[in-house]
């Protein structure tokens, strides 16, 4: 119980934290303005339907996501046959290489007592051909963590070569790859391959490929496919900074809050985050493209943490005893 109230104490401290000022470009893109939209937590834009973007609650009686346009407005909501919605924390737009068509995937990944479940659901959807309100079903695969059970709110598929990655929320977040073929008669195995930033919150892939990031209350941490660190950008004032996502030219990243009508803005990316044009990689170099491996883990090549961050957790860490003690005399 104290571990539980000392964790609530840590998150309440947390999100009082102020964040960082946004860059300049940063723009506020729209509102949602579904009132059943009260807790994005996943965030991805269409990969075929232009100018709309998806989105799900973080938990619901069912599993639902909604399709909104550039102004907000709900264009389309989905209910997902097939599947669970215990916590789901992320989602992921990608495309299918041979038929060119859309295809979705959420997570059902959060974890908040670190054990709770004994396997995880992911649920790839393929996208709806048109906007309309419909039911769809689900391929459901389950995960299981090579090294024990765990809480994580981030979920990314590399677009070269289709490999999945979870990325845990922890002090000492890790990044975990599942197997490069997913099956559906048992749980699959993810495995770590590269450090993550502390208590991190969502992540995403880049459009080609070439690099990724993952957000946290604080900020977001671009990285290379090996794990190697690029860059940090600074993100903009939110109340709970839960999702991200690249635009589709993978120019600028997306981010959004939980909450009845919320924002999602746009952040510009540094010019040496920027893609840089290259031919259609064949089958063959995309497999050969360098991923985060486990000897990057090793090697914190994660990122790791800057001492901004311990000095942050370490407030919320005295927070957090502070009430924890008040509680304790309280109950005598």
């Amino acid at each position: 119980m104290i571990r539980v109230l000392a964790v609530a104490a840590a998150t309440c401290c947390l999100a009082a934290v102020p964040a960082h000022a946004a860059d300049d470009g940063t723009e506020k893109l729209f509102t949602f303005k579904d009132p059943e939209i009260t807790e994005s937590s996943g965030l991805a834009m269409s990969p075929t339907h232009g100018g709309v973007y998806y989105t799900h609650n973080d938990s619901a009686a069912t599993p639902t996501f909604y399709a909104v346009d550039g102004n907000g407005r709900t264009r389309a909501t989905y209910q997902v046959r097939g599947a669970q919605a215990r916590d789901w924390e992320a989602m992921a737009a990608t495309k299918d290489p041979a038929t060119g068509r859309g295809v979705l995937w959420f997570a059902d990944i959060g974890d908040n007592l670190d054990g709770a479940w004994p396997d995880i659901s992911i649920y790839k959807v393929m996208e709806p051909r048109t906007l309309g309100d419909a039911v769809l079903p689900a391929t459901r695969y389950r995960f299981r963590y090579a090294d024990g059970a765990r809480n994580a709110e981030g979920m990314m598929i590399n677009p070269k070569t289709g490999r999945l990655y979870v990325v845990s929320k922890e002090f000492a977040g890790s990044v975990y790859a599942a197997p490069k073929k997913l099956r559906t008669d048992r749980p699959n195995i993810l495995r770590k391959v590269a450090s993550a930033p502390i208590m991190a919150t969502d992540a995403a892939y880049a459009p080609d490929g070439s690099s990724y990031v993952i957000r946290t209350y604080f900020s977001a941490t671009l990285y290379k496919p090996s794990g190697e660190s690029i860059s940090k950008v600074t993100m903009p004032d939110l109340k709970q900074s839960e999702s991200i996502a690249y635009t589709l030219d993978g120019t600028a990243l997306l981010t959004g809050t939980e909450g009845p009508k919320s924002p999602v803005y746009r952040v510009p990316l540094p010019a040496r985050a920027q893609p840089t044009p290259t031919p259609t990689p064949s089958p063959a170099s995309a497999e050969s493209t360098p991923e985060p491996s486990p000897q990057a883990a090793a090697d914190g090549g994660g990122g790791g943490l800057t001492a901004k961050d311990v000095f942050i957790w370490l407030a919320a860490a005295v927070a957090a005893t502070g009430v924890i003690t008040f509680i304790a005399r309280r109950t005598r």
